[in-house]
This record gives structure tokens, sequence and C-alpha cells, in this order.
């Protein structure tokens, strides 16, 4: 591995000497932490002997590798991170980043046979999209497919890499002139006034005015990973291909991902069932994350349910059956790690957008699917409404369910002390194919939820104060404890 080249040793030095850094922390995932120390040795002799500059690695991150992790960073007191290989681009909260994609090995001119005769039977405009690790070939990529194709007319749109450089959220918006400098951001042949602009997964693109994205067949190069998940919910009314680098064929069926979103669904009719919600913290480091945490539990109780706030790193489900009183639990995270097969877990897990959906009454699906967290802030401000006490059909207890809060707050002043109350003390409804049977439940909290549980754990008598006398126990073997030698030998 060419290490100067794929890395990019030149121009992060220039990075680092350019912002005057002297704690930098490199972030390295599993696949090329092996490389670690020599990326160490390149830096070094490309930042001088003269400078005191401190190089620190990290591994395991606290949630996922494609998110920077300002937690570890903070801890050795880093000004800024330097991030290898898939990232999200998702913006920073305190610490600036820079962003190395690395160079994965892709054949040029068998891609472009495979997509040129592909074009040529589809007829459609094309959208190419492309997994960061590629970009370093599209271009020649873009140029051999014009070639290839000179009679035929055809109307192709590459995505350009939005910005390697992550500025905190409030400084963000210099990120692309400082960019534009170090000579890492194209330039877009449509400016966002002569169409629609799209971003995603770091990606940027301009469509004519008048087209969507439905009207174009979307080409993904890369491999079928979380970035490849993301287009496709997101983009869930348009054709589209994949053309795998790794094993160099075109993948023309996408509908098993495409699957996902009836699986999605389902969770979203779960969610609403749900009376107490574990809201998980899936990053402490994208910028916005503690916004959309609070409009969540803003959400969560004005639909009168319980939420709980959880951090404990990337989830599984040995840590999440912790929690068997929560019935759903929301992920808060990047676009790239929020989806999560939650088969094999006790309670579903879903996306703020998935919440947006199951919690505010009266929102319907559209086939619309939002990924960004930043997206649903900026687009979707969260109006927090009286909930309306009308019966609504829940499909997976099969009748009409009505959720309403016994309690009402009078004032501002008791505003504070009756949020609990009003967020559990919540009656349900509900008819079954019986007519003449009412069958009623009140929602739980996690204490009272707790106090229902056949096993309690050590049971502590506060009737008495005295402390308890220590009884002696067994010792020696499980063979034959000695107890049992003696009462052997009599």
């Amino acid at each position: 591995m060419d290490l100067e080249s794929n890395l990019e040793i030149s121009r992060t030095a220039d990075f680092i000497l350019s912002r005057n850094f002297t704690r930098v922390a490199l972030q390295f995932p599993d696949d090329i932490l092996k490389y670690s120390t020599k990326v160490v040795t390149c830096l070094r002799n490309k930042l001088g002997s003269g400078n005191k500059i401190s190089l620190f690695v990290m591994a395991d991150t606290t949630y996922g590798s494609c998110c920077v992790d300002e937690v570890g960073a903070s801890r050795i007191d880093a000004d800024c991170v330097i991030h290898y290989g898939n990232t999200c681009l998702s913006p920073t909260s305190a610490l600036p980043a820079f962003c190395v994609f690395g160079k994965a090995s892709i054949s040029i001119c068998s891609c472009v046979e495979k997509l040129s005769s592909y074009f040529r039977t589809n007829g459609r405009p094309i959208v190419v999209l492309y997994g960061l690790e590629y970009a370093h070939a599209i271009s020649q990529i873009k140029g051999a497919l014009v070639e290839a194709m000179p009679n035929v007319k055809m109307e192709l749109h590459f995505a350009d890499i939005m910005c390697s450089i992550i500025n905190p959220l409030e400084n963000h918006r210099k990120s692309y002139g400082i960019m534009g400098c170090l000579g890492s951001c194209s330039n877009n042949s449509l400016g966002a006034a002569t169409g629609t602009r799209y971003s995603l997964g770091g990606l940027i693109w301009d469509l004519p005015e008048g087209q969507k994205m439905e009207d174009f067949l979307l080409l993904w190069i890369g491999p079928d990973n979380s970035a490849f998940a993301n287009v496709v919910l997101t983009f869930n009314g348009s054709e589209i291909v994949r053309y795998d680098a790794t094993e160099d064929h075109l993948v023309t069926d996408v509908s098993q991902q495409k699957r996902i979103l009836k699986r999605r669904y389902y969770l979203v009719e779960r969610a609403k069932d749900a009376n107490m919600v574990g809201i998980l913290v899936g990053t402490l480091g994208v910028a916005g994350y503690l916004h959309m945490i609070h409009q969540m539990k803003e959400l969560i109780m004005a639909a009168g349910k319980k939420a709980y706030t959880l951090v404990m790193g990337r989830p599984n489900p040995a840590k999440l059956a912790n929690f068997p009183e929560c019935d759903v639990f929301i992920y808060v995270s990047c676009a790239q790690t929020a989806l999560f097969d939650s088969k094999e877990f006790l309670a579903p897990v879903i996306t703020p957008f998935e919440a947006m959906l199951a919690f505010g009454r009266g929102s319907t699906w559209t086939g619309t699917y939002v990924m960004e967290f930043q997206d649903l802030i900026n687009s979707s401000p969260l109006e927090v409404k009286k909930q309306p006490e009308e019966a609504r059909f829940s499909f997976l207890k099969g009748g009409y369910v009505e959720d309403f809060e016994l309690q009402e707050n009078e004032d501002e002043d008791n505003e504070v002390s009756l949020a609990l109350a009003n967020a559990t003390e919540k009656a349900l409804q509900l008819r079954d194919r019986n007519h003449d049977s009412l069958v009623k439940g009140i929602a739980k909290s996690g204490a009272e939820f707790f106090v229902t549980r056949s096993y309690h754990g050590l049971e502590i008598h506060a009737n008495s104060s005295l402390p308890e006398p220590y009884l002696t126990g067994r010792s020696g073997k499980a063979s034959g404890y000695e107890d049992e030698k003696s009462e052997h030998e009599t």
C-alpha cells in the first residue's frame, strides 16, 4: 500500500501546519489500524523535526467509526482529528477534523465497459453517486464514459464531494472556502440557483430546474454498505443500479434493499403502541445531537408517553435487554449508523424520523424518508400540540385505541411537578373483536415496572436498622465440603 498517495500524507501535513495544531489525534478504523505506526512515521517526516507536534493514535471508537470521535480526542486534549477511512462527514460540535477517504482499487476500463453497455439500453438521464473511497477515480470514469459513447446523447450528472474538512458547527460554512484553497472541493457545473441542489452522505449535486430525482436513473459505485442503504431509503422512488468494484459486476436488482422500507414501516406501527420509550444516544460529537434529543423528549411527552435517555456506547441486544420496560428505542446518531436490524433485540430500534411518524398524531408516511437528523431539525421543527381525544386504529392490536391524558396542566407553576404524572398516567382503551367487551390498561413508569417484576435483586429490609449477624459459609471443594466429610465419617 502506497501510504503517501492512498492516505494523503502531504495534504494531511499541510492541514496541520496551516492551522498551527500541536496536538493531533489520528483516528483509524479497524481495517487500516495496522498501518497506523507507518502513517505516524511518514507524518513526522513531513512535519519536520523542528515542530513540536504530538501525534496520538485512536482506535476502538466510542460509537461508529464513520463519525469523528470527539470524546476520545478530548481525553488527550487534542486540537484536531485526522479521520481515516469511511466517513459520514457529519458536522462536529467542538473539534475541527480532516477526513482522508483512502483510495480503493477499481478497474476503470471494466467499469466503463459495463456502464456504457447498460446506459445504451436504458436511455434515461443518469445521476452517478459513489462511495467516498472511489472519489479519486470518478473524473477518469466520467471522461472515459464520454469517449465510449460519442454518438449517444445522454444526460449524465456526477456528484461532487461536499468537503473533506469538517469545522465545528459555528464555523461550518467557512469550510467550503478553506477546502477550495486546498484543492479538495470540486466546482459543480450547475449552480444551485439554476435548479435543485441535493446532498447526501458527503456528496452534493444539482439537477436542472423542473426535474426530480424520480426522473433519473441512479447509479451507485461502491459496495452494499450503510452508505448505499442510505441512498436506497432516501431515493426509494428512483430506479437504482449498483456497480460493485470489488466483484466487478453490475447489480440491477436492488429489490432486496428496498424491502427494508416494509420492515421500517412495521416498526413505526409497533412504536405507535409503545408506552415507554428509550432514547439511545448514538453520538456525542455530531453537531445538533442534544437539540434532537430534547426534541424527541418533547415529542414523546406530548404523546403522553414516558421517555428515558440512555448512554451506553454501541447498542447490542445484551445491553438493551437490561431495560425491558422500554417498548421501543429511538437511536439518535448519524445517517450511516442509524439503521439497526433489531430482529435480535427485545424491542425495536427506530430512527428520529420514524419516531415523528409514530408519535405525531395525524402524521402519515408519504414515501419520503429522512436519515439525517440535522435535516429534521431544519425542515420540520417540532410543534407540541395538545393531543386530540379521538381513537386511532392499531394495526397490531386489531382495534381502536384511545390515548388521552388523565391530568392536565392548569398553570405553569404546576407544569414541572405534574410532568411525570402527565406522561405516565395515560389510560388506554382498546375494543377487541367482541364489541361488548372493553380492555383497559395503565401506562407504567420504569419504577412501576420494576415493582411488578418477580425478581428485584438484593432485598433490603428497611424496617430494622440493626446490622444482621454474618454466617460462616462452607469451606473445601465442591466434590466434598468439610462439613460433608465430617457427616460421612460419623
